[in-house]
């Protein structure tokens, strides 16, 4: 495989990094800046909704520039997001960091899945892409948890430095080894939009917001969680995010390995086990080997849904695979936002650090009754059209989808 896609790939580790660590470090943080831990959780949503927006808007304006300078102005971007969050006088300022940081986001993984694709031959090409999402998948066994011991020990500041800095590793591999693939054709933006125009579309993207805010509504206030509910020490946050590190990446692989076989089949398994499993953690939360197993198992589920919901945006905005792609990444983390703010309000409301995982329960729950919503529509569109629906049939033309790993 080629070098450069050892750079997408430490580009992806950096923004997965810098993506879930502030959950191990959010109480050292709200201390420092002296706000609520409901508050310091505006630092998952300003992040969440800076995708939101920065990852159709960089994507389309990606047309205008060669994939390889706009993947080097993104993550230059991404440096000065976590320079200005490691160095900020106030938690303003780190809010603002976090934002900028997060506008690079969805654009990276969106243009990178393509030069990933584009450095390989025909055959490999899904082997590339996952090669570059590998890195985020990593990040979060390896990154996270030594991102939140760092912090713990260090101090957050320290964590948010090293993350820049391999933000410059990142920059200049991707300076050496991405070679120069020349300005995308541009698309028709008009026909891009229009595919929104299909309400299947704007079902799929809510079930990606509500199915994956469900794991975020736990995870966003986890450390006050497991060591004010369960009783562990501080320290073990790192190994517990391992654990649910690890449950993410064996979720991704089933979930991406059942999806071609049986979408939506897969899709109503994963979302309804998790809204049970989340429900569930309102009670083995209090108990340290039971909620140590329950957050694993959220940490698979929830990222067992992954790769159905992206399928199922794809398949559906067949016609716009790069800014569906995008938005999809948007959905995602859209999902994130208000899940965060969500859980913080319950927390704020004296609820106790585990009645975010009630709201995580329904979110994932009404995400389910959607997904049975969609697979209705879907089976009475091809009764009533005699067509096979997009996606359901692939042919040379249509696009390799996108695997995303957040």
């Amino acid at each position: 495989m080629p070098l450069a896609l050892l750079a997408l790939a430490i580009g992806a580790f950096g923004i997965g990094t810098t993506e879930f660590v502030i959950m191990g470090v959010l109480p050292q943080v709200a201390d420092d800046f002296g706000v609520s831990i409901p508050t310091a959780g505006w630092l998952v949503s300003g992040y969440a909704l800076g995708v939101v927006i920065g990852a159709p808007l960089l994507t389309m304006l990606g047309t205008r520039v060669s994939r390889k300078k706009m993947l080097m102005f993104l993550m230059g971007l991404f440096i000065l997001g976590n320079a200005l969050s490691a160095f900020a006088p106030g938690f303003g300022v780190m809010l603002i960091g976090r934002v900028i940081a997060s506008l690079a986001h969805g654009a990276f993984f969106g243009i990178g899945s393509v030069v990933a694709a584009d450095l390989v031959a025909p055959e490999k090409k899904a082997s590339a892409i996952s090669l570059m999402f590998m890195g985020l998948t990593v990040a979060n066994i390896v990154g996270v948890p030594g991102g939140t011991y760092i912090g713990q020990v260090a101090g957050w500041r320290v964590t948010f430095t090293i993350v820049a800095a391999l933000g410059i590793i990142g920059l200049l591999g991707l300076a050496k080894l991405v070679p120069e693939q020349g300005r995308p054709e541009n698309g028709n933006v008009r026909t891009e939009f229009a595919a929104f125009k299909n309400v299947q579309v704007w079902l799929a993207m809510a079930m990606t917001v509500l199915g994956y805010g469900g794991v975020f509504a736990a995870i966003t206030y986890i450390t006050p969680m497991m060591t004010r509910v369960a009783g562990y020490p501080e320290g073990a946050v790192t190994w517990l995010l391992v654990l649910f590190g690890i449950g993410m990446f064996f979720g991704n692989l089933l979930g991406g390995k059942f999806a071609d076989r049986a979408l939506m089949p897969m899709l109503f398994t994963t979302l309804g086990s998790l809204a049970a499993v989340l429900l569930l953690f309102t009670a083995t939360a209090h108990n340290k080997a039971l909620a140590a197993i329950t957050l694993t198992l959220i940490g698979a589920l929830g990222f067992a849904t992954v790769p159905p919901l992206q399928k199922w945006v794809l398949d559906q905005a067949s016609a716009a695979p790069t800014l569906a792609s995008a938005a999809n990444i948007g959905a995602f983390n859209l999902g994130n936002a208000l899940a965060a703010w969500l859980g913080g309000a319950v927390i704020s409301a004296g609820l106790g650090y585990t009645s975010p995982n009630w709201v995580g329960a329904l979110l994932s729950g009404t995400a389910l009754l959607l997904s049975f919503l969609a697979a209705f529509l879907d089976r009475r569109a091809r009764r009533t059209s005699g067509r096979v629906v997009a996606g359901s049939t692939r042919t040379q033309a249509e696009p390799t989808p996108v695997p995303i790993g957040h």
